[in-house]
């Protein structure tokens, strides 16, 4: 796999989740990020590799030069690398985790409750293939 490439883990049932990586997709004009559900085998196999449970749904990971971030921390570091205005939010990592993660965490709570829930996982559009984890994605060449 390319080094510069990331990874962003998200629950693959979730529309707010879905609806974040589609702008995220969007905005990724320099093609860093990878996605993948949390819910897809793959993912869980590289995310056991970092000590996380492959039941985990609570937020958003981030892997980034072999370090996990989870929830505001992930969110920050993803936006400081999309294009238009999103990396002038990376200035709030400034502020310690435990005063932006509550806001994180009560979102997540209610997120489908607010947004709904899909039956199954998102299927990218052929369009979007190459944007997703997958084992062929992940055994590429570095270009």
């Amino acid at each position: 796999m390319n080094e510069s490439k990331s990874i962003i883990f998200f629950d693959g049932v979730c529309n707010l989740c879905n609806s974040s990586i589609d702008f995220i997709i969007q905005r990724d004009k320099n093609n860093r990020f990878l996605v993948g559900a949390l819910q897809d085998d793959f993912s869980r196999k590289i995310l056991s590799k970092h000590s996380v449970k492959p039941d985990y749904l609570d937020s958003l990971i981030l892997l980034e030069n072999d370090q996990i971030f989870y929830r505001s921390t992930a969110v920050l570091k993803i936006a400081r690398h999309l294009s238009g205005l999103w990396p002038l939010f990376y200035g709030f990592i400034i502020f310690p985790s435990w005063l932006r993660d509550p806001i994180y965490d009560w979102i997540g709570k209610n997120r489908y409750r607010w947004f709904g829930k899909k039956n199954t996982c998102r299927i990218p559009t052929p369009e979007e293939q190459a944007k997703f984890l997958s084992p062929k994605t992940f055994l590429k060449k570095p270009e």
